[in-house]
Formats: structure tokens, sequence, C-alpha cells
């Protein structure tokens, strides 16, 4: 894995030097966003503009896009995009739409009418290979035509994996499109294509070495497009330093750790970042009582608000605890699932509940409020203020994740001094410093085995600290200062992106 001082950075870009760089994506905020990938290609590329680069994005123009909050103008208004398939099939015809304001960089729309704006949601069809290779095919059309080329192209997950594929196959000899850098960015191993390979046959997987199929080939479905995004681009990320070792073990390589481990000197961990300004204590339309890092006495009435609101007996003196999340074993739900009952029936605290997510993990969560109602309540539905405002009024969240590449809600949290409860794993073990007694050091909780018991014991200590006011509220504080800003990561990533350029031109 490499790893490069941000103090040489200057040396690595000249100040003269300002990039051109393409994010290319499923989703980007503020247009479309069905998770956390959304989040960091918007917040990344402004980031990335405010040092100076001339940064864009690339997404499908999906129906649900506002068409009255975000106006467009026709960049190419038609674009046949080969389907390598002959006869009537050879080509599909979109366009691309531009929008330019000030809520977003650059934006560029791939159009077509069948496979992104007469569908519903952003993923989830059984033609979703048909739709992502239009996007990673129609990207390089699109450039073929544009005036504009990037230095680097940042591909995002699986679903654009075959942009590098393309550009070191059918297009290497192009003039134009050969001089681009790639980078592919993952975010979660877990998902590497339309297919789960674990059970599929030796015979039957994709090694990354055969012709990428006409659109409409079967084949397609089964081919791995994560592994191929790695083995044809210049230089790998991944979203936090922790998790880029992490992937080259067999524990969390999803079965690519040995490839991971041969291009380790080509895989950069960059940390994601939050938007400082966006979770903040101090703005009175997210929180129902300001307070900062240094007089933090506003977070008691947020919590007796909090109680009210959520319908838990209002005290300030006992430990409450919050879990924002998707409800699924990757989040650590089969520890809570084994802990819950001796959480609530031996220690004297509280807990909300806000997220969506697998059917028996929502019934765990019913069968638990429902024997301790003054205990545990919860949501299932989300609105996207509602963090802030339990955030701000909760002592503690927790995140006993299987695996977390990076984790967001944990560094919002710590914003609002809401010290974090983690699991020793991925961006979790990167942003969160176990508390030490001894040095009074430290700004959350954290265990290391994935086990009930070890998770059990994480917050033993945490309530246990809780009595104690003083000590407490210097974590608080501790947590509350740490930096995690785009600014640090978005450095970071230039200082990757020059390295791909020189990876290409070697």
């Amino acid at each position: 894995m490499m790893t490069v001082s941000l103090k040489n950075i200057k040396k690595l870009i000249p100040s003269s030097k300002n990039l051109k760089i393409l994010m290319v994506a499923t989703e980007a905020a503020p247009f479309a966003k069905a998770g956390g990938l959304g989040d960091v290609v918007h917040s990344l590329s402004l980031a990335l503009r405010d040092l100076g680069q001339d940064v864009r994005i690339f997404i499908p123009y999906y129906g649900t896009i506002s068409r009255e909050d975000y106006k467009v103008t026709d960049e190419i208004e038609k674009l046949k995009v080969p389907t390598d398939q002959s006869g009537d099939n050879s080509f599909l015809v979109c366009a691309v739409k531009k929008y330019i304001g000030k809520e977003s960089a650059p934006t560029y729309f791939l159009e077509n009418m069948e496979y992104y704006e007469q569908r519903a949601n952003v993923y989830g069809y059984s033609d979703d290979h048909i739709r992502w290779i239009l996007l990673c095919r129609g990207v390089i059309e699109f450039l073929m035509k544009s005036p504009w080329k990037p230095d680097v192209i940042v591909a995002s997950d699986w679903q654009t994996g075959l942009i590098s594929n393309y550009l070191k196959t059918k297009f290497k000899d192009d003039p134009d499109l050969s001089k681009i850098a790639t980078i592919f960015a993952i975010h979660n191993m877990q998902y590497q294509g339309m297919s789960d390979f674990k059970f599929m046959p030796e015979s039957e997987k994709d090694a990354g070495k055969e012709a990428i199929p006409e659109f409409f080939n079967p084949r397609l479905i089964k081919f791995n497009w994560l592994l191929r995004g790695v083995l044809h681009s210049d230089l790998i990320t991944t979203v936090s330093p922790n998790y880029a070792k992490e992937i080259m073990t067999p524990e969390f390589g999803e079965g690519l750790d040995k490839i991971f481990k041969e291009k380790r000197d080509k895989v950069y961990g960059i940390l994601n970042g939050i938007s400082q300004d966006h979770n903040s204590p101090e703005l009175p339309s997210l929180v129902k009582t300001i307070y900062t890092s240094r007089n933090i006495s506003g977070k008691k009435d947020n919590k007796i608000f909090l109680q009210e609101r959520f319908g838990l007996p209002q005290d300030p003196n006992l430990f409450l605890m919050c879990m924002v999340t998707r409800f699924t074993e990757q989040k650590g739900f089969d520890l809570f699932e084994k802990a819950g009952e001796p959480i609530f029936k031996h220690l004297p605290v509280q807990m909300i509940v806000v997220g969506d997510g697998e059917a028996r993990y929502k019934e765990l969560i019913k069968s638990l409020s429902d024997k301790y109602p003054d205990k545990i309540s919860y949501s299932f539905r989300f609105d996207p203020d509602i963090p802030h405002l339990i955030f701000s009024g909760s002592d503690s969240l927790l995140m006993p994740s299987k695996f977390e590449p990076c984790g967001i809600a944990q560094m919002q949290a710590m914003r609002y001094g809401c010290v974090p409860i983690v699991r020793k794993t991925g961006g979790l073990a990167s942003t969160v410093k176990d508390y030490d007694p001894t040095k009074r050091t430290g700004d959350g909780f954290v265990f290391e085995d994935y086990d009930p018991m070890a998770f059990f014991a994480s917050i033993v200590r945490a309530t246990t600290l809780f009595q104690l006011k003083n000590h407490w509220n210097q974590i608080v504080r501790r947590a509350m200062r740490r930096d995690f800003s785009w600014e640090k990561s978005a450095k970071e990533y230039l200082v990757a992106f020059t390295q791909a350029i020189k990876n290409k031109n070697s």
C-alpha cells in the first residue's frame, strides 16, 4: 500500500499545474443519492474545486432528477453508443446534458429514456448490467466528441469498472483517450458485479482477461466488474487507510486479497471526509439548542428534547445511545441480536434506533422496544435532518460493524460530541481513538473481537465513565475537535492523481 506525506504535496503537484478530473459514478448528490457514494462524489468534487482543480462529474440522467431545480443545457444532442452487436441493436441513442451551478461541480448527464429516465430507482433492476455498461461506454464516446479531455478519470465502484478495461484494450491506441490516467475508487468490496461470485463454479468465474462482450450478451452478468477495474486501472483507492490494508487479507478481501497484495504499490487508502459546516452543533437549523466544544451545556437540552420526541423518560443522567444505520449484518446487528437483552436488562441506558433494512432486525428492535418501552425507541422512517437531532442529544453512537470500509456516521456523531462505540475495523479503526484511562486520551470506545461479549463490555466501559462527568466531558470535547473535513482528503487525492499519471506514463 502506498503512502505519501502531505508535507511533500507541493513538490508532487506544482502550483501551476491544475488537473482536469472527471468523476464517473452511478450517483451524485444533490441530483441522485441512494447511499454514501452520492455524498462522497459531491463533497470530494467541491473540495477539489476549492483547491483550484478543474473537476467535473458524469452520471446518468435519471427520471427522478428534478428538471425544475436543476436546469441543464444540451452538451451533445445525439450520442450513438455502440453496443458491439450487429443488426438493429448495434447502438443505443443517448444525449449528454450539462449542469453548471453553485450546488455542484459541473455535471454531465447521460440521457437515455429506456435505461435511466423511465426508472424509479438508481439500483435494483435485472438489466443493471446493461445500464452500467451503457454508462461506461457512454462516457468514453462522450470524451471522443468533447473538446474537454480529462487528465484523470475517477471511476467509482463495480458499476464503472469497465471504463479502465475499455481504455486499456479497445481504445488503447486512441491518440487522446490513451493519455488519460485512470483511478478505480472502491467504497465497498462486498459488491463486485451482478453475480454472487462466492457460489459461482470456478469454470464460470471471470478472470478479467477475456474481451468485453456486446451489451446484450448474458456473459456480461457473470463478469467481475470490480476485478476488472482493479486490473486495468493505473491506481486503486479505498475509503480509509485501514481498509486498504484489510482488503489484502482473506477475511476482508472478498476473494481478491491475493490480487491486491500483488498490486499493493498501486493501492491508496484515503479517508472520506464530511462537511464540517453542515454537521455542526452551532447551526440552529439543525439542533434545538446550539453548543460548542468550549461550552457543551446545550447537549443537556437537546437530550431532553430527544427523549421527549421519542417517548422516553426525560432524564439527563441516563446514558442515551443511538444507532442511525441500515439494519444489516454488516452493521453488527447479529451482535446486537445477542447482546441486546443483557444491555437493556442490566444497564442504566436508553437507546434510539433510526433506519431501515432487513425484516428480522426490524422485528428484533420492535420486540426489545415492546419489552423495554422506557429504554428503547425507534423509527423506521428516515428524515435527512434527524441524524443531526439524534447526535446532538445522544451520549453515544453504536457502530459494532462486522466490516466498515470508511463509515460516515461516526465522524458526523463526533462533531456533535456523540461519543462512538465501535469495532476496530476499516474506517472505524482509522477515525476513532480508544479511550485510555491512564493517559486520559482518546475520543471513543473501541473493541476488537467480533463478539457479543466484547460489544457488551465496551458499552459497560462507556456507561461507567459516563458517571464521571469531568472525564466524560473531556472525551466529548476531544471528539468535537477532531478534523474530518474534506480539504485534507482532497489533498491526498491530488497526490494519488499525480501518482496515477506517473504510473500511466511509466
